[in-house]
């Protein structure tokens, strides 16, 4: 007897088994199913409201078809779809736009100025082999470019193309004595200087110019630090200009090519 009623609970437990199971079946098909439709409800929604708006029926009525008040192509996006509808520019374009901007033709005209007072048969002339260091957006080498020069490489740790490549100032990828001249407003910046002025000496040939621009040295001493930082040439002029509102010095060294005694 004992036994008969066992079996009969153990059959009861399988039939409320594959009923919970059938229910919980029933349940994951129903949230599935609204999932499904909150989904196709968003994707619709966002589709939607990307769309142009109609016009009003006065419009409509008169053959309008602009809207009266349409935004301005600068103002910013208000809304991803806003976004979305907007032109991507390629980096060609982004160049040639950063380019014709009043800031960047101001700055590479500043530039242009200053190598117009380099230009000399020994020192800078159009045949001449340019290297121009921590050359950010490329200003100087594209004034030393539109002058006539077609041989200008420049390079920073950020590249900007196609003006400027990626290098190290620290430790330039050319081999020694391959450049003209070597140029740069950049020893500010520089982590080592010593070791910022080396590599741009290293890549220079013999008799070739490194020229240095730098903020108006504040005192003799000042402007005798920086021609110690030379260890392979000599000062051919110390130069004050102003560049952009700012009072600059160009240090002019000439490569003797051999090492200073110290």
């Amino acid at each position: 007897m004992e036994r008969r009623e066992m079996e009969m609970e153990m059959e009861m437990e399988v039939v409320m088994e594959k009923k919970v199971e059938r229910l919980l079946n029933r349940v994951s098909l129903v949230f599935a199913a609204i999932a499904t439709l909150a989904l196709l409800h968003l994707f619709s929604h966002s589709s939607l409201s990307c769309a142009p708006a109609p016009l009003p029926t006065a419009h409509r009525a008169h053959g309008r078809s602009q809207p009266q008040n349409p935004k301005p192509a600068h103002s910013s996006p208000r809304s991803s779809c806003d976004a979305a509808s907007r032109e991507v520019l390629t980096p060609d374009k982004r160049f040639a736009k950063l380019r014709s901007s009043r800031s960047w033709r101001r700055r590479a005209d500043a530039y242009a100025a200053l190598f117009s007072s380099l230009r000399s048969p020994t020192l800078l002339s159009n045949a001449s082999h340019v290297l121009c260091v921590s050359a950010g957006a490329g200003h100087e080498v594209a004034a030393l470019q539109e002058s006539g020069v077609s041989d200008v490489t420049g390079v920073d740790l950020v590249d900007f193309p196609p003006l400027v490549r990626r290098a190290d100032p620290h430790n330039l990828p050319f081999f020694d004595d391959v450049f003209d001249i070597a140029f740069s407003a950049g020893l500010a910046g520089a982590l080592f200087p010593t070791r910022f002025v080396a590599e741009l000496e290293r890549t220079v040939r013999r008799g070739g110019a490194v020229v240095l621009a730098v903020d108006r040295p504040s005192s003799a001493q000042e402007a005798e630090g920086i021609k110690a930082l030379f260890r392979r040439s000599t000062l051919l002029e110390a130069r004050n200009t102003t560049m952009l509102g700012s009072e600059m010095t160009l240090f002019i060294m000439k490569n003797n090519g051999k090492k200073r005694s110290t």
